[in-house]
């Protein structure tokens, strides 16, 4: 997959400038009113845009742009796109479904899923969520069963967090030396290309979410256990009474 978006971008790039050089500024589409914040363009962020997997046609990049509406609005855009080495045909056609997240910028993207993670740290109701769930399923005969089932839940999320924090597709001004194998970070790019950056943090916010319920499940677990055996200590017996130790005396 690599090899193959490496050539489309060569046909598109031609005599590129520097792709870290800002293209243009845009308002975000999502912030309220007076808060509306603008996002800077790279040239870099344009070539992507233009390369596969979107392969935006004029019209959506003008809109994705805020040029849309613009007199001569693809023309113009095609001839400046020009100026720094990529060529936009006329009539060219998108490769890929447009989404909602087609019309944000990386800036914005990477920022929705900054506040996005935040959210889901701060706010998501792991402990209501485990203890629920831990009184629907406190048969005492299924503890061992269920805590062994949790940890090993929690192990394999770890690895698929830890795979996802390897992950190194280019973003913004970012070209980080690549840590996975080509195969698997190929499939990570085509996810983040198609996102703008969103996907990846995304879904590691989701992941942290998640994490915080199983732990907050396992401690509800062990109070369970702690419950059960009075001080902690699971000894398969009934602790004597004060009147049975009198009498063994």
């Amino acid at each position: 997959m690599m090899s193959s978006l490496s050539l489309n971008k060569e046909s598109l790039i031609g005599g590129v400038t520097n792709p870290n050089e800002v293209f243009c500024s845009v308002p975000g589409r999502l912030s309220l009113l007076s808060s509306t914040s603008k996002y800077k363009v790279t040239v870099g962020e344009v070539q992507r845009r233009l390369s596969p997997p979107e392969c935006l046609n004029a019209s959506l990049l003008g809109g994705v742009l805020r040029r849309a509406k613009s007199k001569n609005g693809g023309r113009c855009l095609r001839e400046r796109l020009e100026k720094i080495g990529l060529n936009l045909p006329a009539g060219r056609r998108k490769a890929a479904n447009v989404t909602l997240l087609t019309s944000l910028v990386e800036g914005e993207a990477v920022h929705l899923a900054r506040d996005f993670g935040y959210v889901c740290e701060t706010e998501f109701p792991a402990k209501a969520a485990a203890e629920y769930l831990c009184r629907q399923h406190s048969d005492p005969t299924e503890l061992h069963a269920r805590k062994n089932m949790l940890l090993a839940t929690k192990q394999i999320c770890k690895e698929f967090a830890d795979l996802l924090a390897q992950d190194r597709s280019p973003l913004g001004n970012s070209r980080p030396s690549l840590i996975l194998e080509p195969g698997v970070q190929s499939c990570l790019t085509h996810f983040s290309l198609i996102t703008h950056g969103f996907g990846g943090p995304a879904i590691c916010a989701a992941l942290t979410a998640f994490q915080n319920y199983l732990l907050e499940s396992l401690k509800g677990m062990d109070k369970i256990f702690m419950n059960s055996t009075g001080n902690g200590h699971s000894t398969g017996e009934s602790k004597p009474s004060e009147k049975d130790i009198k009498h063994r005396k």
